[in-house]
């Protein structure tokens, strides 16, 4: 093959070349963002760039499972008036389950039309992982009244009524916080009991 033959077909390498990292690049940045929860979490298995895993736990962090270990530690801190502890492990737990909840109502959107079974699941799952992390966001707000920090449990409490529904019990207590705190000055529900400003265990 003559020089003047290579010549053009380098150039069609190379631009074919260019044009699959194109493809390539969305993917990998998108693979690079998951790990961003927080610093616990790595990809750290070369042949399954999706996987997500700790670097101190055997189990995913990302995973219902994991929210409830660090409200467990949450819950620890909290008996032993380590509320700074405790609001980090809050914080972290509502990360992974918020992230959870819009990762399961993604695979419901992907699945609708498709697979309504899936789909119900997916939903499902969506559904409770919101739940978990409007408790954890409750508790939060508990631990930052705990510390005299108002300014920080007021907007999580509003969070909460504004996924909750104010009549939902959730809401309720989210609400009854606001008023403890002197945020609001209309009681609600009219006739509903009050709750601690404590954390609970």
């Amino acid at each position: 093959m003559n020089s003047a033959a290579v010549a053009p077909l380098i150039s069609f390498t190379s631009l074919s070349f260019i044009a699959v990292l194109s493809l390539l690049s969305p993917v990998q940045a998108q693979v690079q963002k998951l790990p961003t929860l927080y610093s616990q979490v790595q990809i750290i298995e070369p042949d399954d760039p999706n996987t997500l895993r700790p670097t101190a736990q055997n189990n995913s962090v990302l995973s219902i499972e994991g929210g409830q270990r660090l409200m467990q530690e949450a819950n620890q801190a909290v008996s032993a008036q380590n509320y700074a502890l405790a609001a980090k492990k809050l914080q972290e737990a509502r990360q992974v389950y918020n992230q959870l909840s819009n990762f399961y109502q993604e695979l419901n959107a992907s699945f609708t039309g498709i697979d309504n079974r899936v789909s119900d699941s997916q939903r499902q799952k969506a559904l409770e992982t919101a739940q978990k992390r409007d408790e954890a966001t409750y508790q939060l707000a508990l631990v930052h009244r705990a510390q005299n920090q108002p300014e920080l449990a007021v907007p999580l409490l509003i969070q909460i009524i504004k996924s909750q529904n104010p009549t939902r019990d959730l809401g309720k207590k989210a609400y009854q916080q606001l008023f403890e705190l002197g945020f609001v000055d209309a009681p609600f529900p009219r006739q509903g009991s009050s709750s601690s400003s404590t954390p609970s265990q």
